[in-house]
């Protein structure tokens, strides 16, 4: 027995891997996050070829985040291990140049831009409600020409998605849920991802590794079955999500205001009428975060602090000059 505990001791030190090339040239590559994604990279470069091979019965099972807090902070630290595998000597463009093709150099960069692809969601949930609280066009009008072009990227890429999800198997509810999550991910998730990412490459701090729950309460748990959306802490994650949902219907709601009360506004919503459906849809998206803000009475709503913070930073955001 003794002898027993001596090894696991050992092994558990991982002290037999000094002087080895276990991380390096053996097992998992350390030094990253997310060390399966350059280990797979490595064994890609030495000239493993992938096969795609998706059976029907599952070949692993796991424990998924049972809220959405544990959800964004797992996702926070993929964007960002991957964001700094992008900056480190594993770049794909520079590790696997002449190694492996550029299209898959490209793939994997799919996934080490997680981080950056938060600014311009930032930007078309933040910037086209403030202009259109003051009436400023950021779109071409429905009868210019110009308006063509984004109505076939968004219609293009929309309906592109939805039958990929239908030939996988999914639902179209699965489809939209899994959009609500993309937008909130990259708003905060990937948001401080970037951050993070680009304090840690200034010298500015460490890196350091989250620990996330792995077991959730009864009452979480039941919420989660019946595929509630689980808030219940003032996180400022949520702060930023309900302010994004607050400044989105607000916005919304004052181009209705005064399209009904003013009949010279109603002229201009021909102008604006892009910006209206990017509101729209933003806060269409949104419905829980507002159910667990107004509706919600259990412990995964959102705490009244969360509220009162994102009312006084749209109150502060509407008080921009925008020109």
């Amino acid at each position: 027995i003794n002898e027993l505990e001596q090894r696991s001791k050992v092994l558990a030190s991982s002290i037999y891997e000094k002087g080895t090339q276990w991380g390096k040239e053996m097992g998992l590559v350390y030094g990253c996050p997310v060390e399966d994604i350059v280990t797979g990279l490595t064994i890609q470069c030495r000239g493993w070829k992938s096969v795609y091979y998706n059976p029907e019965r599952e070949a692993f099972l796991g424990v998924a985040p049972a809220t959405l807090d544990t959800g964004l902070i797992q996702f926070k630290k993929w964007s960002e291990g991957m964001f700094q595998i992008f900056f480190s000597k594993y770049c794909p463009f520079i590790y696997g140049h002449k190694k492996i093709k550029l299209c898959a150099q490209m793939g994997y960069c799919i996934y080490l831009l997680w981080a950056p692809l938060s600014l311009p969601t930032l930007y078309y949930v933040i910037v086209p409600p403030l202009c259109l609280l003051q009436g400023i066009p950021l779109f071409p009008k429905v009868s210019s020409p110009w308006f063509i072009p984004f109505v076939y990227v968004f219609l293009s890429r929309n309906i592109y998605s939805i039958v990929e999800a239908l030939r996988c198997g999914s639902t179209i509810k699965a489809w939209w849920n899994l959009q609500r999550m993309v937008m909130i991910r990259r708003t905060t998730s990937f948001f401080f991802a970037f951050v993070d990412t680009i304090i840690k490459k200034l010298g500015l701090s460490q890196t350091t590794f989250v620990l996330t729950a792995k077991v959730a309460a009864e009452d979480v748990s039941t919420r989660y079955e019946q595929q509630v959306m689980e808030f219940g802490s003032s996180s400022i994650m949520f702060t930023l999500i309900a302010t994004l949902a607050m400044l989105n219907l607000i916005s919304l709601a004052g181009a209705a205001v005064k399209t009904v009360m003013l009949v010279e506004y109603l002229k201009e919503m021909e102008r604006l009428i892009s910006q209206v459906g990017v509101c729209a849809l933003v806060v269409m998206l949104n419905a829980p975060v507002f159910e667990a803000l107004f509706l919600r009475k259990d412990k995964g709503r959102l705490p009244f602090s969360v509220l009162f913070k994102s009312v006084v930073f749209v109150s502060l955001a509407c008080l921009i000059p925008v020109r």
